[in-house]
């Protein structure tokens, strides 16, 4: 009998890990660019939250990916809490699918076959099949966990009496609310949890009331997965974090007080002989209801938060957040955002010190910074996979990988003084460090830019260094051998110049790579600046 509950919930939790990895990757960055593109209002929020989470199977995808978007810059505040409210009623679906098939009919006859189908497709296809195999399996799965459990909660049903819970008062419901959180907690999903409850009922274990004050338990039991999706992480994921568990502690608290009304209503609706599908139905009357207070309330909710929870830390950092960290697409955007940032500060930097004084670009951000914001991207990126059969996130992750090496490159120049000192003090290196400062000013201001605009050419100004370079080598070289230069000012003005030529081509190549991240492109065609240097002159290679 527990033997049969515990398999019947492990093979549902499965399915559903199945299901809901499948369709991520089978959708590729359709639910992603939906959240980026659709949610212009808070309607519109609203519709997409409960699409997606309708579609992806899992509020706590929508929830991390929203985190994510928010603590990135991605999604405004308050549409993002819109767009939470529609994943609380996106995830009544599966309350539906459980109550109005999975327990209406044995589904074993075909829920196998679907799982042998959809194991196979996945072991002997690759990519987006493969992931739609992963579905499939999980799919049914899930229905066979339902059989399982129904044969589990019947044993129960004939040994427990559901009189010997308490109800009465409101002691009694919090103690049933509490077993809904605590159900959610330990299985990690509100949707296996509801299942679980929707059999239970279906059984006799549960009675109508009871099992209402439970699921009132398990929707409150899932912000539990955004709170620790939002520890550590940026300040605007925190706020939805809170957004989120206000939502769903207010909607639960209502539906608590009104719970003898609300299943009354839903029991005159459905009628005394289905409970799994009142239960259903109570599930999302509450949740609607919800969000018909909280939607109009979302701005003053959305202010309230900004002020008890201000911002704080490194502004290069803040987009940054560990609630995307199982959301390789919300990881990499958060990444790339970041690295922007870091990628202009870097080279304001490098336009300061080549070209200091009046003409300088201001600003306050200095190399330690950079190094520091720099290392919190490369760990944030850390634990992140990206999977080629979603070639948009897996190409913006390389690329952005590929900036983060060039930036860091043209920090560390940026820490050798003695180089810095020798083109100040010889008039045609200097001449060269003040035609390049102009050009990664205009680079900065490129990165730091909202609308969708051509990059920056300076591989030309790369070129023209590479070019200058190998010009100005053989004429030193002479200056040494007639005596007009010792060997090492000779050495010191080669290093110089060379020092010159790398901070323009890193700021070429990191550019080039933040071009092609913000669109998840292949590598565009060389020009004929990308020749390696000479390693004896730059000790670097193309990358």
């Amino acid at each position: 009998m527990i033997g049969a509950l515990l398999g019947g919930v492990g093979l549902f939790l499965l399915g559903m890990e199945l299901l809901t990895d499948g369709l991520q990757t089978a959708a590729g960055d359709g639910i992603r660019n939906a959240l980026r593109r659709y949610t212009r209002s808070r309607a519109s929020g609203l519709a997409v939250g409960a699409a997606a989470t309708a579609i992806a199977q899992s509020s706590s995808a929508t929830t991390l990916a929203v985190i994510g978007f928010v603590g990135a810059g991605m999604l405004p505040f308050e549409q993002a809490l819109a767009v939470i409210y529609g994943a609380n009623v996106g995830t009544t679906v599966t309350a539906w699918i459980v109550a109005s098939v999975g327990l209406k009919v044995s589904m074993s006859w075909f829920a196998l076959p679907i799982v042998g189908t959809g194991a196979v497709t996945k072991l002997f296809t690759r990519g987006r099949r493969s992931a739609i195999g992963a579905a499939i399996a999980g799919f049914g799965l899930i229905f066979v966990g339902i059989d399982v459990l129904q044969t589990g909660m019947a044993g129960i049903a004939t040994t427990f009496d559901p009189r010997q819970l308490p109800l009465d008062g409101v002691g009694g419901r919090i103690v049933l609310v509490l077993l809904g959180i605590v159900t959610t907690v330990v299985m990690q999903s509100s949707s296996a949890a509801v299942a679980t409850t929707l059999t239970a009922v279906n059984s006799g274990a549960l009675t109508l009331e009871q099992a209402a004050a439970v699921v009132i338990g398990q929707n409150v039991g899932t912000t539990v997965t955004a709170i620790i999706g939002a520890v550590g992480g940026s300040v605007p994921a925190r706020r939805v974090a809170a957004g989120h568990l206000v939502f769903n502690v207010g909607t639960g608290v209502l539906a608590l007080l009104l719970l003898p009304w609300f299943v009354a209503l839903v029991n005159a609706w459905v009628g005394p002989g289905d409970p799994s599908v009142a239960i259903s139905g109570f599930h999302t009357a509450f949740n609607v209801l919800g969000v018909a207070i909280f939607l109009p309330l979302t701005g003053q909710l959305a202010r309230a938060l900004v002020r008890y929870l201000p911002d704080r830390g490194s502004a290069l950092t803040s987009k940054l957040s560990r609630a995307g960290a199982s959301l390789p697409a919300v990881s990499v955007e958060a990444a790339r955002l970041t690295t922007d940032d870091v990628g202009r500060a870097t080279l304001e930097l490098a336009a300061r010190t080549l070209q200091p004084g009046e003409g300088a670009v201001r600003g306050e951000i200095d190399a330690e910074a950079i190094r520091s914001a720099l290392l919190a991207v490369r760990d944030h990126l850390r634990d992140v996979r990206s999977d080629p059969a979603t070639p948009e996130v897996y190409r913006a992750h390389t690329s952005v990988l590929h900036a983060l090496d060039h930036l860091r490159r043209i920090v560390d120049a940026l820490d050798e003084a003695e180089n810095e000192t020798t083109a100040r003090a010889t008039p045609h290196i200097r001449a060269l460090a003040e035609e390049l400062a102009p050009r990664l000013t205009v680079a900065a201001t490129w990165l730091g830019a909202d609308a969708d605009v051509p990059a920056p050419p300076i591989h030309e100004a790369s070129r023209a260094l590479a070019e200058r370079r190998r010009v100005e080598r053989p004429k030193t070289l002479a200056r040494i051998a007639s005596g007009e230069l010792t060997a090492q000012e000779g050495d010191a003005q080669l290093a110089a110049v060379a020092w010159i030529d790398r901070l323009g081509y890193h700021a070429w190549r990191a550019i080039h790579h933040l071009h092609n991240a913000d669109r998840g492109v292949a590598q565009a065609p060389q020009p004929p600046s990308a020749e390696p240097r000479d390693r004896e002159e730059t000790d670097e290679t193309l990358r």
